[in-house]
């Protein structure tokens, strides 16, 4: 079990108010970068398509570099907030946002909106790792909660966003562009004045040494195997975004499957992870959450296309992130022993976003080959369990408990 405290009962804003103030900024923080994020980005696309009468390749170009910058450079934010403190990436990463948003105002030519796109993607790349060290480091023993209470607000930006959004692009998408910007020069503002430093150990110890701080992260082999195992969870949730819409079918239905995603793990999330911690160890969570997400699939398996089958997979997916979100989250800092965190969710993060490409890659290639027979769920299905077979194997022997300090000498950590 986690060593975190029990969780306060009551509602959201009830928990929220039991925290300190940095940890309730970093929950609005997260809160502004999805509303934000998501008032723009799905339009994104149909304003290059349909507003500038871009070619499709040229849409996929703009839209691939946003995320290649992210993806790509997850590793060096985290290993730079590590050294430089967790506020001056975050406020950096905001302030990036805003120029990019900003930019994507105005931009026309294709070399403009490439160049302000990577912006967007960069700035999620240095404050994405930060971040989630931040509040593990602010909320200490809670951390578990305020994972928690993080998600809830994560889903909440994700669900208020493109209902914003398509308000505000009705008018023109150049003022959804400009009222994002806005939004993230605010929160930029609000951080940079009451936001507290900190960085993690390790960056005080070993001289400013950068070769150690990558060998000690890159060279820890159970964290390469949690994450690569974790990878699965990332590729069966990105099947709200990919196969379960393309089954749906429709607007309407696809939209559906958003709001039942996002609506359970806003009603769900912190009953989820307070019936897990007086039950569960963090092993079993993991092990739990990892084989609900490979169960769900068998709901479209025997339904096929019909709606109530798809929205009900959706649903048993937000379950299943509900019960492994604060985990994984946790079990990261656990592993790192508390050095090198930001690092540590760099690397985390660039593995599954590797693993969600590929991931998508084979699910299409799948798709194509069978169509909408059983057969694309039921491999989505294998995906899950066996990613669960993985972390149990993972599990035995105490391998995701806290890793402790002094094995940071060892040329490489123990299995």
């Amino acid at each position: 079990m986690t060593t975190a405290t029990v969780p306060a009962r009551g509602g959201v804003w009830k928990q929220t108010r039991t925290f300190d103030p940095a940890v309730r900024l970093l929950f609005l923080n997260q809160l502004t970068i999805n509303l934000g994020f998501y008032m723009l980005m799905p339009y994104l696309a149909a304003h290059l398509a349909d507003g500038l009468g871009m070619a499709a390749w040229a849409v996929g170009l703009v839209l691939g570099a946003r995320n290649l910058s992210q993806q790509g450079m997850f590793l060096v934010g985290g290993a730079l907030a590590d050294r430089l403190g967790f506020k001056p990436l975050i406020v950096a990463g905001c302030a990036l946002r805003t120029v990019g948003f900003g930019a994507l105002a105005f931009a026309q030519s294709l070399p403009m909106l490439i160049a302000a796109s990577l912006a967007t993607g960069l700035a999620g790349a240095l404050f994405n790792p930060a971040v989630r060290a931040c509040l593990a480091a602010e909320a200490g023993e809670r951390r578990v909660e305020a994972f928690a209470l993080f998600n809830v607000y994560y889903q909440a930006g994700i669900l208020l966003g493109p209902l914003v959004g398509v308000a505000l692009t009705g008018v023109s998408f150049r003022l959804t562009c400009v009222v994002a910007a806005v939004l993230f020069a605010g929160l930029t503002a609000v951080q940079l004045r009451h936001l507290p430093g900190g960085r993690s150990a390790g960056a005080a110890e070993d001289g400013g040494r950068t070769g150690r701080q990558f060998r000690t992260v890159l060279a820890h082999r159970v964290f390469w195997l949690f994450s690569l195992a974790m990878t699965g969870s990332y590729v069966l949730s990105f099947q709200v975004y990919l196969a379960l819409p393309l089954a749906a079918d429709g607007t309407a239905a696809t939209t559906a499957l958003f709001v039942v995603s996002a609506l359970v793990a806003l009603a769900g999330q912190l009953r989820i992870t307070a019936w897990c911690r007086a039950r569960l160890s963090r092993a079993r969570c993991l092990v739990l959450g990892l084989a609900l997400m490979g169960a769900a699939f068998l709901v479209p398996a025997a339904l096929g296309r019909s709606l109530v089958g798809l929205l009900l997979c959706a649903a048993v997916l937000a379950v299943a992130n509900a019960v492994l979100y604060p985990y994984e989250m946790d079990t990261v800092v656990a592993l790192s022993g508390g050095r090198w965190v930001a690092t540590h969710y760099g690397l985390y993060n660039t593995v599954c976003g590797i693993g969600i490409t590929l991931g998508n890659l084979g699910t299409g290639v799948l798709l194509d080959v069978t169509g909408w027979s059983a057969a694309p769920w039921l491999v989505l299905c294998a995906v899950g369990l066996g990613c669960a077979a993985a972390m149990a194997a993972l599990a035995r022997g105490g391998r995701l408990a806290v890793r402790q300090p002094a094995e940071e000498e060892s040329p490489s950590p123990p299995a």
